[in-house]
């Protein structure tokens, strides 16, 4: 039985299928065959009904989507129910220069009620009244939204570049997946593409007002030839016949049209929000107190001016002046529970005795917000920013080598309301503010415009930046901004201070993690080298020096072969973490030069390199003079290597790496100091920057 019930659901799937499949073609062949065929009126009338349907339909999904690309199929629908007219309009004509003479319903119910009842049976009305509604049509709703849409194309196809870097960014960042990263760049492909469409498709609709006018007046024209000369009617007598269907005809046509030309206005005017275009009306219209007061009051003021009529004015401010009351009366209720949910007496208890439970154990990372960023971080509210954390977290785990720990978060209100501190052990390392609902436009240095906002900088990276509201949102974009929102903000400054302080979050027990998770395959390794040729602790501050010049320790078994094979000589910490580097030279590389086979760096200038050399050996210190004017040439060089667009790393010989890195990163902290020894031989160095030269 269930076989038999699996076979008929598949079987009424594939039905379901096969009329999907089949609907485009069948839709195209039926308009093909109103153009060709003679249809008998009957069919017309359901034909010229289905059109009605159709556009109301086309109409009420437009006004219930939430953003456009909820109704990306709209242009192509555009296009159908387009066709469809003109064709509807080639077989009514068909039938009414054929069979006109008869008059009455010769040409369809649906076209002589048009015809007769909506404008009494007066052609001359009818005309007006069918002129006015194309000139509505083509003056006014389709090329209002023929011009949004072609802004809406170009600011989206201008914007596309700065969208694509912001994923990047945010791919970059940790804060999303590479399914999150396709989906979002399919998106806005899909938006671009979509007012692209509809800026061709509102074409079509001009056109359409622009043929029913032709059509009417050849059916006109041909309804007084065809009446006069083959049916032997007088002129009056065909004027009114044929005019009257010919009006009813475009009448049934032009409705529709204009049904349809509004929800296209509809769908490219609408603002993407979490509600549609009714929702939205409603909740920005009928919201303020103030604003209906005020127009209870013009319209009451109209309404007492002799002459007007007073009872509709007078009627319109009743309603007004009753839904000020209402809003109020909603508003004072809300405060007045705000007021009794606050100042519910707290019952006084005696207060117990301190415990053990009272020693607070210091938290290892920790987020404190002000109370307007609560909203981000409520799980209740469904927080961006917790969502964003946990990436931020797994992110860094996957390039670094080790899992940092849970970050802690709580509202600490002594902040200032958009204010956030982190910590590391309860000690400060970070501190911004953010503004939920505006978005931080940065810029990389190549902007080609200015924004109105409030200017301040990028957390993480120190860039100017500018505050925005959504408004300019897409002219940002356009101008070379890069526009983030304030969760992401947050969430990428937190990801820089955890690659910045990541030796100090490398504690005991995470060192001891990865010894078990790397013993799971390798346990010899693991037992021959920790603890027997170095201890716990050493190893722990081996992987915190490397942590500390960015190194990642992800590949652990390569640190414990070097370690193997020289640790039972060499047992200082320095000369050990030098050993590794070389180890980790092509992942230390690739990591700055991802791909290249040039290595373009800073050197150092050989006559400098020698005095090095020599105070190296000697004191083991440098004199104060050749230390101050070492740190302004290295600050100098590093300006215009990255102002050239390449990294931030100088490439020294083995002996000296260790003390320049210790020296120049005190000032110069995003510098890299490498060794000529950890460069791969498959990769070639090219110094364009000296330090020293003149």
């Amino acid at each position: 039985m269930t076989a038999f019930t699996a076979m008929l659901e598949k079987q009424a799937w594939l039905g379901n299928l096969q009329v999907k499949v089949l609907a485009g073609p069948v839709l195209i062949l039926m308009i093909l065959g109103m153009m060709i065929l003679r249809l008998p009126p009957f069919i017309l009338d359901l034909l010229f009904t289905f059109n009605i349907a159709l556009a109301v339909m086309v109409l009420l999904v437009s006004m219930f989507t939430q953003k456009p690309l909820d109704f990306a199929a709209f242009p192509a629908v555009l296009l159908f129910t387009t066709l469809l007219r003109l064709s509807l309009n080639v077989a009514s004509t068909r039938v009414i220069l054929m069979e006109g003479h008869q008059g009455g319903d010769s040409a369809g119910k649906v076209i002589q009620a048009f015809g007769e009842f909506l404008v009494g049976g007066n052609f001359a009305v009818g005309l007006v009244v069918f002129l006015i509604l194309v000139i509505i049509n083509f003056m006014v709703i389709t090329k209002g939204a023929g011009r949004i849409a072609e802004v809406g194309a170009r600011f989206m196809l201008d914007a596309m570049p700065g969208k694509q870097m912001a994923i990047d960014a945010d791919l970059n960042a940790g804060l999303i997946g590479e399914d999150d990263a396709r989906r979002r760049r399919s998106e806005v492909a899909q938006e671009a593409d979509f007012y692209g469409s509809m800026d061709g498709a509102s074409k079509f609709v001009r056109g359409d007002a622009m043929a029913g006018l032709v059509i009417m007046g050849i059916n006109i024209i041909g309804g007084l030839l065809i009446g006069m000369l083959q049916h032997d009617m007088s002129f009056g007598d065909a004027g009114r016949t044929y005019t009257l269907m010919t009006i009813g005809d475009g009448l049934v046509a032009q409705i529709p049209a204009l049904v349809i030309s509004t929800a296209a206005g509809v769908t490219v005017s609408r603002v993407n929000t979490e509600q549609d275009v009714g929702q939205q009306m409603i909740s920005q219209l009928f919201v303020n107190p103030q604003v209906m007061i005020l127009a209870a009051v013009v319209m009451g003021m109209l309404g007492m001016v002799p002459g007007m009529p007073n009872l509709v004015f007078l009627i319109f401010t009743a309603l007004l002046g009753g839904l000020a009351w209402y809003l109020l009366h909603e508003k004072e209720k809300l405060l007045v529970a705000q007021a009794v949910s606050s100042a519910q007496p707290v019952p006084t208890q005696e207060a117990p005795e301190a415990s053990w439970d009272d020693v607070q154990l210091v938290d290892t990372l920790g987020l404190e917000v002000g109370h307007r960023l609560i909203p981000l971080v409520d799980r209740r509210q469904n927080g961006e920013l917790l969502g964003r954390i946990k990436s931020v977290r797994k992110k860094f785990a996957q390039d670094v080598g080790f899992l940092p720990p849970v970050v802690h978060i709580r509202d600490n209100l002594e902040l200032g309301p958009n204010a956030y501190l982190v910590s590391l052990k309860s000690a400060e390392i970070g501190r911004s503010e953010v503004f939920p609902g505006r978005w931080l436009a940065i810029d990389p240095g190549q902007v080609s415009g200015k924004l109105e906002g409030t200017p301040t900088q990028d957390p993480a990276f120190g860039l100017p930046a500018v505050w925005i509201d959504s408004s300019q949102r897409e002219h940002a974009q356009v101008y070379g901004f890069t526009v983030v929102d304030a969760s992401t903000v947050v969430a990428t400054h937190l990801n820089h201070l955890l690659h910045r302080h990541a030796a100090e979050m490398l504690g005991r027990a995470e060192v001891q993690s990865l010894l078990d998770k790397l013993g799971a395959e390798q346990k010899s390794l693991v037992e021959d080298v920790v603890p027997k040729l170095i201890s716990l602790t050493a190893f722990q501050r081996l992987l915190q020096n490397l942590l500390a010049e960015e190194v990642p320790i992800r590949d652990l078994r390569s640190i414990l072969d070097t370690l193997a094979e020289h640790a039972p000589k060499q047992q200082d910490l320095g000369e050990l973490t030098a050993l590794v580097r070389i180890a980790l030279g092509r992942a230390i590389v690739q990591q700055w030069f991802p791909g290249e086979k040039e290595l373009r760096v800073i050197g150092l200038d050989a006559q400098l390199e020698q005095i090095l050399m020599q105070a190296m050996s000697g004191s083991g210190a440098l004199e104060p003079g050749l230390a101050e004017t070492l740190m302004q040439q290295a600050e100098k060089a590093l300006t215009r290597q990255e102002a050239g667009g390449d990294p931030p790393v100088l490439v020294v010989q083995h002996s000296l790496r260790a003390v320049l890195a210790r020296f120049l990163r005190r000032r110069l902290r995003h510098l890299v100091v490498m060794s000529q020894a950890e460069i791969p031989d498959d990769r070639l160095l090219r110094v364009t920057q000296l330090i020293g030269g003149k």
